[in-house]
């Protein structure tokens, strides 16, 4: 078990994340963010598959065929996509759907991918890496089409035009109409 290894990795990911959260105006996200990685369902898997280079889950996947902490992590986490499919009524049985995303989760889950491939990758992380991350997996990701759309727009934004200008365009472009709904009302809050 590497307990500390552990601990000091996920925090160190929630504190990335937290950084890039309050940079576009996502402050209860960057400070909510991840909390469930300290649920004793979530830790205990974690620091007893934890390698420091990836995800444990991934090594818990190799070793049981499945990941027990993803299973519990994705459930409660809005940021990831996984959390975003449900049944269709309309597909075929037992088909799934996946749903639109909210802007400021699509937001949440730049800066989570940001900061793995930082806590992961180290002195090796640039702005490309999000990216190549996001297309190097081996089947397309089950995204709605609009949440497809804007998470490959501002991976790519992120590629090519680095760091400061994406926060900035997601602060004051891409979250905007989210802020003016807010402002007027019109959220359902």
């Amino acid at each position: 078990m590497h307990v500390w290894a552990h601990f000091k990795t996920i925090t160190h990911h929630r504190r990335l994340v937290r950084a890039g959260c309050f940079q576009v105006g996502l402050y209860w996200q960057g400070l909510t963010h991840d909390l469930s990685k300290y649920a004793p369902s979530e830790f205990l898997v974690g620091a007893k598959y934890y390698q420091g280079t990836r995800s444990p889950n991934n090594a818990e996947r190799e070793d049981i065929g499945y990941s027990s902490a993803w299973l519990h992590h994705k459930g409660r986490n809005k940021h990831h996509y996984e959390y975003w499919i449900d049944y269709s009524l309309h597909a075929e049985p037992g088909g799934m759907l996946p749903c639109p995303m909210p802007k400021k989760y699509i937001a949440e889950m730049i800066m989570d991918r940001i900061a793995a491939c930082k806590t992961y990758q180290g002195d090796h992380y640039t702005d490309r890496s999000p990216l190549e991350y996001y297309l190097q997996g081996k089947d397309p990701a089950p995204l709605h089409p609009s949440t497809r759309k804007s998470l490959e727009h501002l991976l790519r934004m992120l590629a090519e035009k680095g760091e400061k200008k994406t926060f900035l365009y997601i602060k004051y472009r891409f979250l905007k109409k989210r802020n003016k709904e807010i402002l007027k009302g019109k959220d359902g809050r």
